[in-house]
Formats: structure tokens, sequence, C-alpha cells
């Protein structure tokens, strides 16, 4: 016999679904729900519960009709979306729910002998623990699946199932003495109990759960494309069908007191009901236990597959399965250990509650998977079956709203959790800085959105601000560079960098190996502190190409370049006969230009921001004050205080206080004015001398740079600030208005 003849069919997933939907819930917990809020309290319950499985078995059928899904169903969905990384966070507590689940089901399959119960303790006043018949119950339900897997427990199926629904068909036919005179249950009264609605809600929803049972069958299934849309689709309509009819049924067979009183009520109502309806129940949540026992060993396996465990003996243990059937014999084992714990120390209410969080955390991330393939999908995403995109968004956002109604407490834990497994995980598996392409994908794409939205806004949008999109080219890296420092500044809050690492040479094989070595390194350094430039190299011929390649492109924010940073080193100024040959090059453009002095002494930028203005060169004052408080906003500048002198000549003093004076108190600057000094300058010392003797100590200095100085006065216009720290040269193409 072939293998593939093992496989199964669209059966099984239907069957496996709607035998978890039509579950233990129902038969225990639908009367006491009904009791409590009335009918339109759970018709409440059943339309929001559905807002959340709905839109997840409409995403998890699209996302298996795009490919085959394999072993693991909804967690090779999660984690060949999301990475293996956050795939194995959330696959981790995926598989505990459904282990969990096994262990929910069994303890319910033990209230199909209230019966018993009851008559031990009506007869001879003895209480008899649940776990004398769950224990052996789980103890044979291990050995089964241990034993003889999934295809015995898929024949099983179809045996319980229809027990099931016969069960169901005798509910609907039976009759009681109440429903003779009960009036139809649409009145006002009908919904009571508010506060205590996602109480029950917690508690209910698990009988929505299910219909993504079928998918852990995904490497079992012939055809997994056709089967687990069709299947799971149905298995979810057909099952909320149901609930609302009978809903309807309990609220007129049986009164407020009886159903909150009888967690069996519909074995009052049903024909012959102290016999079909714990049978019924007997039959569902053993139909459910095989699901969940089936589904989550594969889950665990798919997990060990993806070495999400950081032993590797643990991981091989795992994933080792059965050379007979194919069945992850070990992965089973795990399973019933942990179905057996919650068995001895479960509780009907409390682990449905505890499922009810696992379940959201689930779908409302197959809902953001569906959601973001609508946007960022890659263009071989092509599934054959399409959800909407705003019904995978509502089932999202219900999700998440609905864990914190539940429990506010339980939900931020379930999120601390998941932060804690995510952290070990990534911590053990570095290597795999797999954060999944569907993010980027779906941010590149709003971006392209909201670049093309501006460009075709940007000439009815007068721009009366400006604010600095600076881009900057050196052949050093960013480690220890004072120009990827300052452009980091001026990113932080306000402005935009762009830090260029220029490659000379032409394009080749090489230079692009160069370049990728070279961009991620640099990466990496700048990961270690906090960076706020976009990191990126050039391949050029020259410094000049370089230049006129880079200026006429956008910046990474869709901003056009408005002031390019130029930088060298005063102790070794090889690089500023190249600043001053491009200056012409780049002032022909609209860009403001600054050349960054870099000096070997320490930068103390505690000791503060001196700004040097000249009467003679007011046109770059509002560029130096702007970028001066741009550069404040950063936390490392959070003392550091901005100091203004302005040299004039004695005949200009006035006038000078006043334009400071003004220009203080219109522009709203962080200066006051005794931080703005009025320095008088002779004929015989020279400002240069001036600006030595004042700013020996700041930590940044800014002086003014004119056009025509750098034609005739070429590399003295930079010399003889030998004894100053850093300083920057600012060029203003126009003047900057400081409202």
């Amino acid at each position: 016999m072939t293998a593939q003849s093992n496989k199964f069919g669209t059966a099984p997933v239907f069957l496996t679904a709607i035998s978890t939907i039509l579950g233990a819930i129902l038969f225990l917990r639908f009367g006491y729900a009904v009791g409590t809020l009335g009918f339109w309290g759970v018709i409440l319950i059943i339309f929001l519960g559905h807002l959340v499985t709905i839109p997840t078995a409409l995403a998890i059928s699209e996302i298996a009709t795009n490919k085959r899904v394999e072993g693991g169903g909804e967690y090779f969905i999660i984690s060949r979306s999301f990475g293996l990384n956050i795939g194995a966070t959330i696959g981790v507590a995926l598989f505990f729910s459904q282990a969990i689940s096994v262990a929910f089901y069994v303890i319910a399959f033990t209230e199909a002998f209230e019966f018993f119960f009851n008559l031990l303790a009506d007869k001879y006043d003895f209480l008899l623990p649940r776990q004398v018949i769950s224990l052996p119950v789980m103890a044979g339900l291990a050995l089964l699946i241990i034993k003889k897997g999934a295809n015995l427990g898929v024949k099983a199926l179809y045996f319980v199932v229809g027990i099931l629904f016969i069960s169901i068909i005798l509910f609907f036919l039976g009759s009681t003495e109440f429903s003779q005179t009960a009036s139809l249950p649409f009145s006002g009264d009908q919904f009571r109990n508010f506060d205590n609605f996602f109480v029950v809600f917690a508690i209910i929803f698990p009988a929505f759960t299910g219909m993504t049972a079928g998918v852990g069958l995904s490497g079992d299934l012939k055809n997994p494309s056709k089967s687990i849309p069709l299947g799971t689709v149905l298995a979810t309509v057909s099952g909320m069908i149901l609930y609302v009819f009978i809903v309807y049924k309990l609220t007129i067979s049986a009164s407020t007191e009886d159903l909150l009183e009888h967690q069996l009520i519909m074995g009052k109502v049903a024909i012959a009901g102290s016999v079909i309806v714990p049978l019924g129940l007997a039959a569902s949540t053993l139909s459910s236990a095989l699901g969940s026992v089936m589904v989550a060993p594969r889950t665990l396996q798919a997990l060990a597959l993806d070495r999400a465990f950081p032993s590797k003996r643990i991981n091989r243990w795992i994933s080792k399965v059965n050379p007979a059937d194919n069945e992850p014999q070990n992965a089973s084992i795990v399973t019933v250990a942990i179905a057996f714990v919650f068995v001895a120390l479960g509780d009907v209410n409390a682990v449905a509650s505890v499922i009810s969080m696992f379940f959201m955390v689930t779908y409302g991330s197959l809902c953001l998977i569906s959601f973001l393939n609508h946007f960022g999908a890659s263009p071989s995403y092509r599934p054959t079956f399409r959800s909407r995109w705003y019904l995978s968004l509502i089932g999202f956002l219900v999700s998440i709203w609905v864990m914190f109604k539940i429990s506010t407490p339980y939900a931020l834990m379930a999120g601390g959790a998941m932060t804690l497994i995510y952290l070990y995980i990534n911590h053990y598996h570095k290597h795999r800085k797999d954060f999944a392409s569907l993010f980027a994908n779906s941010l590149f794409q709003l971006n392209r959105k909201l670049q093309v939205h501006l460009q075709k806004r940007k000439k009815m949008v007068q721009q009366n601000e400006w604010r600095p999109s600076a881009i900057c080219i050196s052949d050093n890296t960013t480690h220890n560079n004072r120009a990827f420092q300052l452009l980091n500044w001026i990113s932080y809050k306000y402005g935009f960098g762009t830090f260029l690492y220029l490659i000379e040479g032409y394009y080749s094989s090489k230079t692009v190996e160069k370049a990728d070595q070279v961009l991620n390194q640099m990466i990496e350094e700048a990961d270690d502190e906090e960076n706020y430039v976009y990191i990126d190299t050039i391949i050029s011929p020259s410094y000049t190409s370089a230049i006129a390649q880079a200026i006429q492109i956008p910046g990474v924010a869709g901003m056009e370049n408005n002031m390019v940073i130029f930088e060298y080193n005063k102790e070794k100024p090889d690089n500023l006969g190249r600043i001053i040959e491009n200056f012409s090059l780049v002032n022909s453009g609209d860009f403001d230009i600054c050349v960054l002095a870099s000096s070997p002494k320490k930068m103390k930028i505690q000791n503060g921001i001196h700004i040097w203005i000249n009467s003679f060169d007011t046109e770059n004052a509002n560029l130096m004050i702007l970028l001066s408080f741009i550069i404040l906003g950063h936390p490392e500048l959070k003392k550091t205080s901005i100091e203004i002198f302005v040299v004039c000549h004695e005949d200009e003093v006035q006038q000078s206080k006043e334009e400071m004076k003004k220009l203080v108190l219109s522009g709203r600057m962080p200066i006051t004015e005794k931080n703005i000094k009025i320095i008088q300058r002779t004929d015989e010392i020279s400002t240069k001398t001036i600006i030595s003797q004042k700013s020996k100590d700041a930590g940044l200095i800014l002086v003014g740079l004119r056009e025509e100085m750098i034609k005739h006065e070429k590399e003295n216009t930079f010399a003889g600030y030998d004894d100053l720290g850093t300083i920057l040269f600012v060029h203003s193409k126009e003047q900057k208005a400081i409202e």
C-alpha cells in the first residue's frame, strides 16, 4: 500500500472540526449560559465569538490554498509567516492549548457519569472523586493514540460523530411541560446579568473553537488545499447555525432555575434524554479529545523539527516517528503526560477559561497573517480561496479586545509569558534573524503608498517650515565616526539622516560583495546604541560621481534631501581637498552644506554648543541656531546649553543686541539673553583668534561658512582652529525663518 493511499480526504477535517465545535461545552455549560444571560445574552456571545472564529476559518482556508500546509497545521502557517523564532513562541502556546484541551475534554467526559456520582452521594453519602473515572479514561486514550495513532482515531470519529448528531436530533425532538406554556424568547428580560457576560464568554468560547482542528491533519491529507477550506468553513458555519437553534430550544424548554441547577439540562428535554444526552456528551468529549490528542503531538513534532527547543537531543527525540505508520510517538507521550497533570488537577470552568486565552492568541495571529498578506504578500502568494482584509482585521482586533475583557491581568501575564519565551528562543537561535518578510513587505507597501500620496500632494501644499533631511557620504564606516554621530543627533526627533559609505570603484560582483559585507558590519555597529540614521553603501568610480548620484535621490523618508554633510579629520585633513573641489557642485543645487572638522580631542558635549555669528554673515545665523536646537533634542545632550557669540564692530553693537533680543523673543528658542554675548572686534585681532580664546573648551562649535571664502581662500578657510575641538562649518543656501 502506497503512502498516498493512507492519506485522508475532506471528511476527517470536517468531522474533527465539527466534533470539537459541538463538544463538551454544548452539553455542560450552554444551559448555565442561557440561565445566566438569557436568550439574547447567549446570542450575543455566539455573535461575538464568531467574529473571531469565522475570520480565522476564512484566514486559515486562504493560507492553506496558497501552498501545501505541512505537518503542524496552525504552527506551520504561523512560523512560515512570522518567522521561526516568533512562530515557535506562538507554537509553544498553541501546543499547550491543544494538550490542555485533551485534559479538558477528558474531564468533561467524566461528567457523562454524573448520574453515577449522584447515586453514590444520595444513597451512600459517598463523594467519589471525578479522577476515579477521568484518569483511567486518560490512560486508555493515551494507550490508544500511542499504540494505534491517528488512523484509528479518524475511524473512531465516524462512530462518535454519529452518536453526537443522534443526541442533538433527539434533543430538538424532545418536549417538556415548560415548553407547553413558554412564550417566544424575544422579550427584553432575555438579556440579563451583563456584568457576568465576559465571565460566561470565557467559559463558553471553547465551544466555538475547533474549526482549525482539522488543519493539524494537514500532513496526512491527500489534498490539503481543497480539504482544509471546505471542511473548515463548513464546520464553522454549521456549528454557528446549530448553536443558535440550541439556545432557542433551551430557552423555550426550561425555566431559568432549571437551567442554572442542572448542568445536563439537555437530558431533561431530549427524547430518552437520561441515556442519550450523557451518551452524546461522552461521544462529543471523546471525539474532541481524540481530535486534540491527534493534533497536539503533530504541533510538538513540527516545533522539534524546527529546532525550537534548546537541546539537539530533545529535538531529535520529540521529532522521532514510528517507522511502521509515521506517527509522532514520542510527541504523543509528552502530550498525554501534560494532559494527565491537568486531568488530575483541572476543573471544567477554570480549564475552559485558560484555553480561551490560548485560542485568542492563536486565532489573532492567524487573522493578522491573513491581513498582512493582503498588503505585503510576495508575488508567489496566490491562494485559490480569498478572504477579505477587513474580516481578517476584525478577527485580529476582536481577539485582542476580548482577551483583555475576559481578564486584563491574565492577558498581561499571557503577553509577558510569550515575551519571555520569545526572548529565550531568540537567545539560543541568534542566527535566525528571520523577522518575517511579511512585516517588511507590508511596511514597504504602506511606505510606498504614503510617498506616492505625498508626491501627488506636494504641489498643493506650501512648505512653510524647514526641517533637515541630511545626507553624508564617507569612506569611513559608522564606528567612531563624528559625522555619523552628528547625523544621529539630527535624526532623533526633527530631522532625517542618510549615511552612505563610499566604495570607490566600478560596479562589479566583487564591489557588490564588499558593499554587502560593510553594510552588515555597519548595521551591527549601529545596533549597539540607539540609531535613527538610515545606513547604506554606494559604489562609484569617484567621490564626485558618488556625490552627484546621491544628492539626486530622495531621502529615506521620501523627503528631498536638503543638506549635505562633509567630514574631515583636522589632524589628517587628507579629505579636505576634495570637499573643496565638490563644494560648488553641491551648492549648485538647493542644498545647505555642513563641513564637520573632527578633532582627535574628546568631544565634551556637556560643555555646551557655541554658535559664532559675524555681522557680515547673518544668512547662516538662523540655520546654525536651528541646527543647535535640533541637536539638543537628543537625550545625550539634555544637559547641554547653547551660547551665541556675535562678533561685530563698535558701531554695530547696539544693532546686533536688538536683533538678537528680537530673535530670542520671537523665535521661542531655548536660549536666554544671558547666553548671548556681543563681542567687539578690532582690526588687530582676527575672528579666528577670538573664537580660539572663547571656545577652546566647548563641546561643539558652529561657525558660518560662505561660498566666496571657499573660492578665494580654499583650505585656509578651515585653518587657524587647531586648538579647538570639533567644529561644524555651516553654509545656508538661503536664510531660514525662525518662527
